[in-house]
């Protein structure tokens, strides 16, 4: 009997509210949902990057993997002296 593994791998969730819904992106994989709550924008995400794993080839996961994501804060100065 073979048993295979699975590997637990952590992505980031970038969940930004857009009028009336929440628009949740994974900047690891380019990838995108919705839904009405952060949760639920969350979960969609989550299923989305489940389904894209499972279906893609290693090859395509590997090609669109971003390895290096850094998120910051700017500071900008805005308006007129």
């Amino acid at each position: 009997m073979v048993i295979k593994m699975k590997n637990l791998r952590q992505f980031i969730a970038i969940i930004e509210k857009e009028e009336n819904t929440y628009v949740s992106f994974c900047p690891e994989l380019d990838i995108a949902s919705q839904g009405d709550t952060i949760e639920e924008a969350r979960n969609n995400l989550k299923e989305a990057i489940e389904l894209f794993v499972e279906i893609a080839s290693n090859n395509e996961i590997t090609k669109r993997i971003h390895s290096e994501v850094f998120i910051t804060q700017l500071a900008i100065t805005v308006g007129q002296a």
